[in-house]
């Protein structure tokens, strides 16, 4: 069945509190999504963000981010008065987030609502707490150190808590009881209120995407509390660190510096832990996106304190065999692979093996940088992939028009018969629709027919990403009209 969608993240939904969040404005896009005859809301990772707001950096692979907590659902649950956060100055602009004011202002505001909370806690709550333990304590202590420690990572902890002890942990455990509660009692709400949102979601027949990275944050509870399954040294510094190669987009690659796994080990124990993360990300979505599929065949390492990527160097993955002990320990699984950037054949092999669908973006069709960009041509896509206009590390249609070279903006218009650049963006969506994949993911930004200063993120650098917001009103019933007109005409309505 042909189908289509929208990629938005929480984070960009219009609010009058900062930031997207799961209450009315979320519905409200949803019922956008509906009247519009799309199938699909594609999310980024709603895991906690750390510094530099990206949600591919996180303090936890298994924690949901607290600033997406609706106010206004727990004033209507009798935890917060009104006047208590209406009137707060978020110091932001309406399509922007500022996360330094949200930092500083939210967390008062959610420890009144926790307090309160805490006064009668729900039997709903002592289970919430019994069924997570496996990530929730572990997250809980680890939160209430860093504001211990006054933010530092973990790797500046005093050396007793930053290697796990466990007596310190129980002291720890012991004076601080009430902030690790309210740790716990904000994933209580976050996964209450998302639940609440899924079943919206999925009643209006709408299947949420969400999205895994493949690594972890080196400042993250995951690598804390688990040192051995990453490639650590004895003083828990990482020995290579993530990354890509050099290539035509970047003459010194990408450094991202996440810490790189212990394949080893993890084959050791029966792959628990990453098939825990996936099943458990599985049940919280209906589809789960995993980010950087090509790491499971092999992974580029890169030495820890190298100033580029450029001297890093390929390293095996554990390939078909852990996907095959996934599929024993939990099932099939509703899975897209983020197969983009240098590929191989074996990585294509995996692609195949594991039955999952990849992803083509039209953009990278018409960048002639990009040896293999006729891949990404719509007549050469296969039935079974996920096709997109672009990601949240590309620009959007309207910016790409802008800062894409001369000859390959006019190849795309060549392509695509486009006649105005100014409504480019409708007739490069309509090109994507009227492929063969069997789903199409569409940016709310395209819909928009947004510009470059809308991009969620552009990769390898600092500042400014990760911050876009809808404005109020943006996405009306003549946007959903003019969306299910063009869904109908190539065959995707549900």
């Amino acid at each position: 069945m042909r189908k289509s969608g929208v990629l938005m993240h929480i984070s960009s939904l219009p609010s009058p509190y900062g930031v997207g969040t799961m209450g009315k404005d979320a519905r409200e896009f949803v019922d956008f999504l509906a009247e519009a005859g799309q199938s699909c809301w594609q999310l980024l990772p709603v895991c906690p963000t750390s510094y530099g707001d990206s949600p591919y950096q996180s303090y936890s692979t298994f924690a949901g981010n607290p600033y997406f907590i609706d106010l206004d659902l727990l004033e209507q649950e009798g935890f917060l008065e009104k006047s208590e956060y209406r009137s707060i100055d978020w110091e932001n602009k309406p399509e922007q987030v500022n996360y330094g004011a949200l930092y500083e202002k939210r967390y008062p505001i959610l420890r009144l609502a926790a307090g309160r909370f805490l006064q009668a806690p729900s039997e709903k709550f002592k289970i919430f707490c019994r069924d997570q333990s496996f990530w929730l304590d572990d997250y809980a202590l680890f939160m209430t150190l860093k504001n211990i420690h006054e933010g530092l990572p973990w790797t500046d902890w005093q050396p007793d808590c930053r290697n796990h002890d466990a007596d310190a942990l129980a002291g720890i455990g012991s004076r601080y009881k009430e902030d690790i509660l309210f740790w716990k009692v904000l994933q209580f709400f976050f996964f209450e209120q998302w639940k609440g949102l899924r079943v919206y979601a999925n009643a209006k027949k709408i299947d949420i995407i969400g999205d895994l990275p493949f690594y972890v944050a080196m400042d993250s509870v995951d690598v804390w509390a688990h040192p051995e399954l990453f490639q650590l040294d004895e003083e828990r510094k990482p020995m290579d660190v993530a990354g890509c190669p050099p290539d035509g987009f970047s003459a010194t690659g990408q450094l991202w510096g996440n810490p790189l796994y212990r394949w080893e080990e993890h084959k050791e124990s029966g792959y628990r832990w990453w098939i825990q993360r996936i099943g458990y990300l599985c049940n919280v979505y209906n589809v789960l996106r995993i980010d950087h599929f090509r790491g499971f065949d092999s992974y580029y390492a890169i030495p820890y304190g190298d100033p580029d990527a450029s001297g890093g160097r390929w390293m095996k993955g554990p390939g078909m065999d852990f996907f095959r002990t996934m599929e024993e320990t939990i099932g099939a699984q509703r899975i897209i692979a983020e197969d983009l950037g240098f590929l191989t054949e074996s990585v294509r092999g995996l692609l195949r093996d594991s039955g999952f669908p990849g992803m083509k973006v039209l953009e990278f069709a018409f960048d002639t940088r990009e040896a293999s960009h006729e891949d990404y041509l719509p007549y050469n896509y296969p039935k079974h992939c996920v096709a997109y206009t672009g990601t949240h590390d590309n620009d959007t249609i309207q910016g790409w028009f802008k800062s894409a070279g001369r000859e390959d903006i006019a190849f795309a218009k060549d392509y695509l018969r486009i006649r105005d650049e100014a409504d480019g963006h409708w007739d490069m969506m309509c090109g994507l629709w009227a492929s063969t994949a069997e789903l199409t993911i569409v940016q709310a930004q395209d819909l928009l027919g947004l510009g470059s200063e809308s991009r969620m993120n552009t990769p390898s650098t600092l500042g400014g990403n990760w911050s876009w917001r809808a404005c109020p009103g943006a996405f009306d019933s003549a946007l959903a009209e003019k969306l299910k007109h063009y869904t109908k005409l190539y065959g995707r309505t549900i």
